[in-house]
């Protein structure tokens, strides 16, 4: 047996002796355990050792065989003790698998906790990974399928591990051994999971750990399920899926990123795999295979079948191995335990070297081949370019050098360059470029920096692919005087760096109305670098610095437009800077009217130079819906006509510039409150934000709004992917739960879990701030109410009990202005079938809420479809 635990991967954890130092003095380790263990076992030699135990070769004296014994640390074995220990060892003990190593002995001696294991002739999969790299696709699908079926034995016996990882798989005559059931449960009930990630010690090891594991969590099947999706992806991609610095970095990486693709980094592992792992590394654990079993069905081959792999040949000709899909499967009825593939009758001796030499052989005959394109090779980031002066006075031009490459690039058809938003958060960050190119999805990753070469300004360039390997470098050198000149060649250039590379015809439209006055550009830079900074002070409520920020931004700007009074650019920058401060700097309507004064005039000038810009059309746009929102106009007939032309500027902006992600994202706001705009412009709106860029600094309320927009439609499906998508990227949101709750109201969502929905109502309630919680508590019961009346449809006494938490569940004004609370109230007494109350509660909701009665009249939604020939329903929409 190896040392299990012992190899470093992603993180230095769990590596080397905790709580013990060397000291001569002390006996030696060897001598002590076989003075407490004489007449038992001999210990001859010490196998490894790692942060949780040493692992010795013994002999057991009784049985005349060979044994691993595992010796907890002191200060481990202090703090779990010995009724723990044991009891939780008897438990693992009654594991019988194939593929689960078990339990010889276990004990105390001299206050240390050990138990003995078979010592297998062998190697854990870690060392294996760390030797070879990636493993050959099918053994790594045999290997998962092998630890899938010892953990569906196990959790079908009420053992989940906790703490699956390649150093607790072993390979011996080909196959895996699951290792160490039972210690995982032991250590943590005594230590607690937040301590052993701050201590080192290496249960749950961070690397392998499912989200609801690494916050405490009491865990089940799927939190294993996790874990072997993860060694999953490392046993194909040679290492795992996240890595970072500390255990706090990669626990927040596996509750916040997204699921890197394992078909980027190897574009010959089947759709079938990368789908399993996505499933099995979901971030919820209710959206992971519920067993083992699943798991590896989605793998394509089903635990407890035979398979007989075949070679196909693909449309190029050229043979290769069959992916799980082509297995051809035959279910064989066995009584428990599970009997091993490799023993059952489809797979006799003869049978498996015949399957083992026709896998050589094509393997063998396949010469390597350039990786195939695959769908993110097309997917270009411009990362922001650094300053490496000594000075640190290049950081406005390499802003402006970045933001107008991401611009220009942008407008070619033959690539996606990620958003500006996208790559703005990695901005003066150490994360690896790899990294990078994972979470943004990027084939390709544009990289440089400035520094001063003499008189001379040099722009250095790279063209990276995704494994953070520059392929194609140039270098620009202009003289500081004109700086100018970088921008105009910088874009032939990385061009020309692309397409080498690409084999594309990269084509860049020319910047329409740019300026070539150099002074008017680099102030407008130099605007852009403050303006960037003032959405920070405000959070921050840093007064005296946002003023001082704030009028230096609009100096620098305003310093733009008299250098070059025809460029329009910098006025719309000042009026993007007056929107951001009136809707983020009070809700006091003075202050929001000042800024709207201020940021209307700027936009006016802005499209008298030049009438068809799409930003300025959408800084007016948006300006006009804002103030339509912050009640501004109090004339119903000027109010209204806000909206509209609102509406107009919104949809203009989009028409000029397909790419005009925020003018889309804006827009489905404004379709959800124009009587005339139905559900579906709302969604086709959002939908084009979210596909335009993902990467929207608004992108949680994008998603929500799609989400809410494809509910509101009665498409459970769209409605619950686009929730799965909210739940993936933002984790801490509490739309990610409330959007959960919602899919329990619709008849095609997931089972009225009524105690489940509480439970949601109360994580969003205390996910709120103080001052939303009473209206939220309020809201969450409502939905609250509408899965008991769905469920009373199969326990009757339910209904009792939703009008009553509906009833009280309405609130006042104070609390919900809109009356929001009341329109869901009457779609839970719609649910119980009381159309009386219905109406009378849709009567209190239009009177608060009127306008939702003119978009009402012509749909009234799935919510309402079935009192829509009602009389009083035709009388209260008249």
């Amino acid at each position: 047996m190896s040392a299990v635990g012992l190899r470093r991967s992603g993180l230095t954890i769990g590596d080397g002796p905790v709580g013990e130092t060397y000291d001569p003095s002390t006996p030696d380790p060897i001598e002590r355990l076989n003075s407490a263990l004489e007449g038992r076992y001999s210990v001859l030699r010490e196998l490894g050792r790692g942060g949780m135990a040493t692992v010795y070769l013994a002999k057991d004296v009784r049985h005349d065989r060979d044994v691993a014994i595992k010796v907890l640390l002191p200060d481990l074995s202090a703090t779990i003790g010995t009724d723990r220990f044991e009891r939780e060892i008897k438990v693992a003990a009654k594991l019988q698998h194939p593929h689960i190593l078990g339990l010889f002995d276990s004990g105390q001696a001299n206050g240390l906790l050990f138990y003995v294991m078979p010592f297998v002739q062998g190697e854990s999969l870690g060392d294996r990974i760390e030797r070879e790299g990636p493993l050959p696709i099918d053994e790594a699908l045999v290997i998962a399928l092998e630890v899938a079926d010892a953990l569906g034995y196990a959790h079908q016996q009420g053992v989940i591990h906790r703490d699956i990882k390649p150093d607790n798989i072993m390979l011996s005559g080909g196959h895996a051994l699951v290792t160490d059931f039972g210690i995982a449960r032991a250590v943590t009930d005594a230590v607690g999971t937040s301590k052993l990630t701050q201590t080192g010690a290496s249960i749950g090891t961070p690397v392998y750990m499912s989200p609801e594991q690494s916050g405490g969590a009491d865990v089940g099947p799927p939190a294993d399920i996790y874990s072997l999706a993860c060694v999953l992806y490392e046993m194909l991609a040679g290492e795992p899926p996240f890595t970072g610095k500390s255990s706090m970095v990669i626990m927040a990486r596996h509750a916040m990123e997204q699921v890197p693709s394992i078909r980027i980094v190897r574009a010959s592992v089947p759709e079938e795999v990368e789908a399993a792992i996505f499933a099995g590394m979901a971030k919820m654990a209710a959206d992971r295979p519920k067993s083992a079993k699943e798991f590896a069905e989605i793998l394509g081959m089903p635990l407890h079948m035979t398979a007989t792999l075949r070679v196909t040949t693909g449309p190029t000709g050229m043979r290769r191995v069959a992916t799980p899909s082509m297995y051809t499967l035959t279910a064989v009825q066995e009584p428990p335990p599970p009997v091993p593939w490799w023993k059952r009758p489809a797979f006799n001796g003869v049978a498996l070297v015949a399957v083992v030499a026709a896998l050589v052989g094509v393997l063998l005959s396949q010469k390597r081949a350039a990786v195939p394109a695959d769908e993110f090779a097309r997917r270009v980031a411009v990362l922001y370019f650094t300053d490496q002066s000594r000075e640190k006075d290049l950081g406005p031009l390499a802003d402006g050098l970045t933001e107008g490459l991401i611009g220009s690039l942008s407008n070619a058809s033959s690539i996606t360059v990620i958003s500006r938003g996208g790559v703005e958060r990695f901005r003066g960050s150490d994360i690896t470029p790899d990294s990078i190119a994972r979470v943004l999805r990027a084939g390709f990753l544009v990289r440089g920096d400035l520094e001063h070469s003499g008189d001379n300004i040099a722009l250095n360039v790279r063209l990276d692919d995704r494994s953070g390997a520059t392929i194609n470098r140039a270098r620009l050198t202009v003289s500081a005087a004109n700086p100018l000149a970088i921008r105009d060649s910088l874009q032939n250039t990385v061009s020309s760096l692309i397409k080498s590379s690409l084999h594309q015809e990269i084509q860049l439209r020319e910047e329409r109305a740019s300026t070539s006055n150099q002074a008017a550009w680099l102030e407008l830079q130099r605007g852009e670098q403050v303006r960037k900074t003032v959405s920070g002070l405000v959070k921050k409520g840093d007064t005296l610095a946002l003023k001082a920020a704030i009028s230096s931004a609009d100096s620098l700007l305003a310093s733009a437009e008299k250098q070059d009074p025809k460029w329009a650019e910098p006025v719309t920058r000042r009026a993007q800077l007056a929107l951001e401060l009136s809707r983020t700097l009070s809700r006091d309507p003075a202050v929001i009217r000042n800024w709207y004064d201020i940021g209307m005039g700027h936009v006016t000038r802005s499209l008298a130079l030049d009438a068809d810009s799409p930003d300025a059309l959408e800084v007016r746009g948006t300006f006009k819906f804002w103030a339509w929102l912050s009640n501004l106009e109090t004339d119903a007939h000027k109010k209204e006509q806000l909206l509209l032309d609102a509406k107009a500027d919104l949809e203009r902006s989009t028409q000029l510039n397909k790419g005009q992600a925020s003018a889309y994202a804006t827009l489905a706001s404004v379709y959800y409150q124009v009587p005339s705009a139905t559900t579906s412009d709302v969604y086709l709106a959002a939908n084009k934000a979210y596909e335009t860029d993902e990467f929207l600094a608004n992108a949680p309320i994008v998603l929500h709004r799609l989400f809410l927009a494809a509910y509101d439609l009665n498409a459970a499906d769209k409605a619950n992917q686009h929730c799965n998508t909210y739940a993936s990227r933002f984790p801490a949101d509490y739309r990610s739960h409330r959007c959960r709750l919602f899919m329990m109201t619709m008849d095609a969502g997931p089972k009225a879990d009524v105690a489940l929905a509480k439970k949601m109502g109360d994580s969003i309630v205390a996910m709120r701030a103080p001052k939303d919680s009473l209206f939220e508590r309020y809201n969450s019961n409502q939905l609250v109410a509408q899965v008991m009346a769905r469920a009373s449809k199969q326990a009757p006494a339910l209904a009792a009990e939703a009008r009553a938490l509906s009833k009280a569940s309405i609130g006042d004004a104070s609390i919900d202005p809109n009356h929001d609370n009341t329109f869901y109230a009457a779609r839970v007494f719609n649910m119980l079938g009381d159309t009386p109350e219905t109406i009378t509660l849709l009567k209190a909701y239009f009177a608060a809420s009127p306008q939702r009665l003119v978009t009402m009249r012509g749909d009234p939604g799935w919510w309402f479809k079935n009192v829509e020939n009602e009389p009083a329903w035709k009388q209260l929409i008249r």
